[in-house]
């Protein structure tokens, strides 16, 4: 008897929801997803326009001390990336929710105005390589911290054509060290506090943030 009449079916897998790619159906994104990027995007948008005036300030009085130390403010504009992406957990994530809340700070009155769109798609694609190196599986503090540097990395290139362009290369090193640590710590340690926070709450139950707190509980 030839050993193919017992040997097992190539595409048996591919019949059995239970064993078929499980780690491409856990990526992809269901309608509760959707809504929750949403939703966090437009809050995050909101707490940009609170920032826009705060953390401006904040940077002025900081750069007024030291050329280049206004970027310890930077972190608080880069938050919703870190947020999307800790909390969605699905390819993507990271760039919708840091573009939604920079269209929604555009929308209230960003004083960058559409300079706010081009600043979260690089902020959110910051986040998203992090993640996307990670493989969408790691969602720990040091992940999130280096997602959050992330953010400041590819935000720092624009900054410098539209705003600091004309400075001096010790101005420019200075002001990405402290872009570097502000999104690390900011954004990164910020929405990673703020994600545990929503989960002990219950808010996060249908997703897998939620039901690890729960678990660590």
């Amino acid at each position: 008897m030839s050993d193919r009449s017992v040997a097992p079916d190539p595409v048996g897998s591919d019949l059995d929801p239970s064993i078929a790619r499980p780690a491409a159906r856990h990526l992809n994104w269901r309608v509760v997803d959707i809504v929750v990027a949403a939703v966090l995007g437009a809050a995050t948008g909101l707490i940009l326009v609170a920032w826009n005036t705060v953390g401006a300030a904040g940077g002025d009085v900081l750069a007024a001390l030291t050329p280049g130390l206004g970027g310890l403010a930077a972190g608080g504009w880069m938050i919703g990336g870190v947020l999307g992406g800790l909390i969605v957990r699905k390819p993507g994530a990271a760039v919708f929710v840091e573009v939604v809340a920079a269209l929604v700070s555009a929308a209230v009155g960003s004083q960058w105005g559409l300079l706010s769109l081009l600043s979260g798609l690089a902020q959110g694609l910051g986040a998203e390589l992090i993640f996307l190196v990670l493989a969408y599986r790691r969602w720990n503090l040091l992940p999130a911290l280096a997602a959050g540097a992330g953010c400041a990395l590819l935000e720092y290139p624009v900054e410098l054509i539209f705003y600091y362009g004309a400075t001096v290369p010790l101005f420019k090193i200075v002001y990405l060290v402290t872009m570097l640590l502000s999104g690390a710590v900011i954004a990164g340690g910020g929405g990673w506090l703020i994600t545990r926070a929503l989960a002990r709450t219950g808010a996060l139950n249908r997703f897998e943030a939620g039901r690890e707190t729960r678990q660590r509980v």
